[in-house]
């Protein structure tokens, strides 16, 4: 099972933790208009692997081939995120299976679910954590 861990945890880990790492699941597009979490502070930078193609939004069925290609081990420590949490469960669970024992989903991910004027980004997530992010 994959555990939820919340965004201001995940940052701490990030700032704190060598082997930790931050795999971004969304789309380019979403990458492109919506922003990237930045992790420069950390030392770091997020690692782009969709887990969906972009607009057909098919399963990219090269993900773990990808987690292996960016040089990833079962000694990272590999958090995924993506715009509210539900791909990137996803996407940790088939790491987990392909042999990634320390996985982790971000919970509410990059921008959380809408608010009552149905605007992602204001209550719950990444951003509405107020933690450090860019335009690309």
């Amino acid at each position: 099972m994959v555990e939820n861990i919340s965004p201001s945890q995940v940052w701490q880990v990030l700032q704190q933790d060598p082997q930790a790492q931050l795999v971004d699941v969304r789309t380019d597009a979403e990458w492109t208009y919506v922003g990237l979490v930045d992790l420069s502070a950390a030392g770091k930078q997020p690692v782009l692997i969709p887990w969906q193609i972009f607009p057909k939004m098919e399963v990219n069925t090269a993900f773990v081939d990808q987690l292996k290609q960016a040089g990833f081990t079962p000694e990272h420590r590999i958090y995924f995120l993506c715009r509210s949490g539900v791909r990137s469960l996803a996407a940790a669970q088939a790491a987990a299976e392909a042999g990634f024992p320390q996985v982790y989903n971000v919970a509410d991910g990059f921008e959380g679910n809408p608010d009552g004027s149905g605007h992602r980004g204001q209550i719950a997530g990444w951003k509405a954590s107020g933690l450090p992010w860019r335009q690309r």
